[in-house]
C-alpha cells in the first residue's frame, strides 16, 4: 500500500511521536482490489490529540482547514489540494436514535477506536511508517470475503445512528460486498430510526446508491443497493408511496414482475443521467388502482406523487422538475399509434427532455421482461426523428427564420410573441418547407387573431 501513500504523509508519520495510521475507504479499497476514477478520501488517525498533531502537520507542509476539539477531528490540505480528515483515537458513546455521540471519550487503544465505526471492513488501520496493517476487527477477512460485518452487535451499531443504514445500502451497492445476516437482522429492527435523520442526508445516499456503479464499475451495484434498502424495510419509510406497489400484479404478456420489481429492474438497465425518474416512473399506479381499480391516469398521477416525493427529501428544484416531466410523459405513444404530425409536434414541443425522456422508455420497456433490445417506441422515435432532421425542421425557436424582434417589427404586439413563436415553431414541424421569413410573419399574423 506503501505505493499509493502521497509522500507528504509519509513525511508526516516520520515526524509524529505516535503511529499515524490510515484507515477506512483506502485501505479497504486497496485490499479489495478496487479503484475508483474519483479522489480517494484519506482518512488518518493516531493516538494522538489535536493540539499535539496540529503543529507536526503545519511544519510537514499540510494547512489546517478546520479543527474540531469535541471529536478530536481535524480536517486538513495539502500543498497538492489533496484532502484529509485526521482523527485522535476515540471512542463515542449514543443515546439510541441520536445519531450524534452524546460523549467522547479520548484513547490510545486502537481496538476502541474500530468499534466506534461501522462495518470491519472500514475498521482496518494501515501504519504509514511501518508499512503494516493492525487489523483489531479481522476486518481483512471480511474484505477478502466481500462480506459487510458490524464492528459490534448490529443491533447496536444500527441503534445508534440511524443514517448507518443507508450506509448498509450504499456500500453494498458501491463495493459489491454482502450483508451478513446479523447485520439484515440488526438493519431490520431499527428501519425506524431513518426518521431521524434529515430528508437532505437521505437524498445523499440515496443518489450514491443510484449512482453506485460508477464509483467501482460494480454492474448493477444501483439495484443492489435498492434491494437493500427494500429489504431491510427503510424504502417503506422513505418511499412509501413506491412500495404499495409491492405485490400489485400486472398483465403477464407485458411484465414478468409486479409494480415495485418493474421499478426497480427498470432502474437496474436506466442510464445514470435518469435513475430517479426511472425509480419512479410508474409511482403513480398503485394510487390509480387503489382509487379507480385501474392505472389509466398513473403518468399524471405519478408526475404530481414524484413530485412530492423530492420535495419531501429537499432534492434539487431543477431534479423535481424534470423527474416530474418524464414521469408524466413516459406513456406517451407506448403502443405506436400516435399519428405523424402529432408526434411531430410532441418531438419539438418537449425537445429539452427528448433525449432523457428516450432513456427512460428505454429502461421501462427493459425492465418489463428483461428485454435489452432496443424499445419499439424509442425505435420509432429515432427513425422519425433522423426524418427530421433531415428536412431540416427547427428544434428550437432559434432554429426559425424569425426572431422576435422581426415579429415586433412587423407590428405584432410584444405580450404575444413568446406564444406566436411556439405556434410557428410546431407548425413548421409539420411543414418544415414554410420555415422562411416572409411565410413565417404570414403566419404570425393569421395566429395573432
Amino acid at each position: 500500500m506503501k505505493s499509493i501513500i502521497p509522500q507528504n504523509l509519509i513525511r508526516l508519520a516520520n515526524e509524529l511521536p505516535t503511529p499515524l495510521y490510515v484507515v477506512g475507504g483506502a485501505v479497504r479499497d486497496f485490499l479489495a482490489g478496487l479503484q475508483t476514477k474519483t479522489a480517494k478520501d484519506w482518512d488518518i488517525c493516531a493516538p494522538l490529540p489535536p493540539d499535539e498533531f496540529i503543529p507536526v502537520a503545519k511544519c510537514c507542509g499540510f494547512t489546517v482547514c478546520a479543527s474540531y476539539k469535541h471529536t478530536g477531528t481535524v480536517k486538513l490540505k495539502d500543498e497538492l489540494g489533496t484532502e484529509y480528515e485526521y482523527c485522535c483515537f476515540r471512542s463515542d458513546e449514543y443515546v439510541r436514535g441520536t445519531h450524534r455521540p452524546v460523549q467522547v471519550y479520548f484513547t490510545t487503544d486502537i481496538r476502541l477506536d474500530a468499534t466506534r465505526r461501522d462495518f470491519t471492513c472500514n475498521a482496518v488501520y494501515y501504519d504509514v511508517q511501518k508499512d503494516t496493517y493492525q487489523d483489531p476487527l479481522d476486518g481483512i477477512s471480511a474484505i477478502r470475503e466481500k462480506r459487510l460485518s458490524t464492528v459490534a452487535p448490529a443491533n447496536k451499531v444500527f441503534g445508534e445512528d440511524g443514517l448507518r443504514l443507508m450506509r448498509l445500502a450504499r456500500q453494498t451497492a458501491t463495493l459489491g460486498f454482502t450483508p451478513d445476516a446479523e447485520c439484515i437482522r440488526g438493519a431490520q429492527a431499527n428501519a425506524h430510526l431513518i426518521q431521524d435523520i434529515s430528508p437532505e442526508r437521505i437524498f445523499t445516499e440515496l443518489r450514491a446508491i443510484l449512482l453506485a456503479d460508477e464509483k467501482y464499475g460494480i454492474p448493477y451495484g444501483h439495484y443492489r443497493g435498492l434491494k437493500t434498502l427494500e429489504l431491510i424495510g427503510v424504502l417503506d419509510i422513505i418511499m412509501p408511496e413506491l412500495t404499495l406497489g409491492k405485490g400489485m400484479k400486472q398483465r403477464a404478456d407485458f411484465h414478468n414482475y409486479d409494480v415495485l420489481e418493474h421499478s426497480l429492474r427498470a432502474t437496474l438497465y436506466a442510464d445514470t443521467s435518469v435513475r430517479f425518474a426511472t425509480l419512479l416512473h410508474d409511482v403513480g399506479k398503485p394510487f390509480c388502482e387503489i382509487r379507480d381499480g385501474s392505472s389509466h391516469d398513473h403518468p399524471v398521477e405519478g408526475a404530481r406523487i414524484a413530485r412530492e416525493i423530492l420535495t419531501r427529501l429537499q432534492a434539487p428544484k431543477r431534479l423535481v422538475e424534470e423527474t416530474a416531466t418524464l414521469v408524466e410523459l413516459h406513456m406517451y405513444d407506448l403502443d405506436g399509434k400516435t399519428g405523424e404530425n402529432k408526434l411531430r409536434r410532441f418531438l419539438v414541443k418537449h425537445y429539452a427532455v427528448l433525449e432523457k425522456l428516450l432513456l427512460v422508455k428505454q429502461a421501462d420497456y427493459s425492465g418489463c421482461k428483461d428485454d435489452t433490445g432496443v424499445a419499439p417506441t424509442c425505435k420509432r422515435w429515432r427513425a422519425l426523428l433522423t426524418k427530421m432532421q433531415g428536412e431540416r425542421v427547427p428544434f428550437t425557436v432559434k432554429g426559425l427564420s424569425v426572431t422576435g424582434n422581426d415579429l415586433l417589427t412587423a407590428g405584432l404586439p410584444a405580450p404575444i410573441l413568446s406564444r406566436i413563436l411556439e405556434q410557428l415553431l410546431l407548425h413548421v414541424a409539420v411543414r418544415p418547407q414554410d420555415n422562411d421569413s416572409v411565410t413565417l410573419i404570414k403566419l404570425a399574423y393569421a395566429f395573432s387573431k
